[in-house]
């Protein structure tokens, strides 16, 4: 029992110190959420004044809302892996690897304050989704948050998964230019995905932003391509498998 709860101390810990950095940082905070809203608002309205674009009897701001809250997570979550290249320059990361702290236990400590971080950015969103008529019952709300934070787990892992073997920011930033754009613009976040040509489809079909969208789409509007319940097996596996994934490369981390 002293060694679980000595474990989830140091857990804590470090969710505690990711979870102070964020929250200090206003002006991150605004930017992250500036572009969804500017999606959310310019490009759904914009769109949406088309009556082609009324999807599923659903007006098309609407229907893009939960690709939105999901892009904020992509994101903020992938992105969150730059933060382990900004310890290993201020040798906070080499601190943190002496201490008598497991490798899988600083990844899981990171993850959630990634996770943390994520979830507080969507929360705005959803905050604006009631705002212009997204309707939310309490059960519909908690499922939500379960789809935001298996995301927000998946995507923290890679993103920390691919910080720990670089050491330059700029060439973190260029490859997460790579990662994050296709996985937004693939996941089906803007457009309808079951009349995609079939290579197109087979893309969709590989990116875990897929079936979180699908999912909220499920939850928040009834429309989802697949069932619910598909959606988050899809989701809790690519979890598993990128959480496994990181705690493996932290292991083979250096700190220097």
């Amino acid at each position: 029992m002293i060694i679980v709860r000595s474990h989830f101390d140091k857990i804590y810990a470090l969710w505690l110190r990711e979870t102070k950095v964020f929250l200090r940082e206003k002006s991150r905070l605004v930017a992250s959420t500036f572009t969804p809203l500017l999606w959310l608002f310019v490009i759904g309205t914009g769109f949406g004044s088309s009556t082609s674009l009324t999807l599923h009897s659903v007006d098309y701001q609407k229907f893009i809302f939960p690709g939105i809250v999901c892009m904020s997570v992509v994101f903020s979550s992938v992105f969150f892996g730059s933060y382990i290249i900004w310890d290993r320059k201020f040798d906070f990361l080499k601190s943190v690897m002496v201490a008598p702290v497991s490798r899988a236990t600083i990844f899981t400590g990171k993850t959630f304050g990634g996770m943390t971080n994520s979830l507080i950015q969507a929360a705005i969103l959803l905050v604006v989704g009631i705002i212009i008529g997204i309707q939310f019952s309490p059960f519909a709300m908690i499922q939500t948050i379960l789809v935001i934070l298996l995301l927000s787990f998946a995507l923290t892992s890679l993103g920390l998964t691919l910080g720990s073997y670089m050491t330059s920011l700029e060439g973190f930033q260029m490859i997460m230019s790579f990662v994050v754009f296709p996985l937004f613009f693939l996941s089906g976040a803007l457009f309808p995905i079951d009349k995609l040509p079939q290579w197109l489809s087979i893309l969709t079909t590989i990116d875990p932003v897929t079936y979180a969208v699908d999912a909220l789409r499920n939850i928040i509007l009834g429309i989802g391509s697949k069932t619910f319940g598909l959606d988050m097996s899809i989701l809790i596996s690519y979890a598993a498998a990128l959480g496994a994934l990181g705690s493996y490369s932290f292991r083979r981390m250096k700190a220097v």
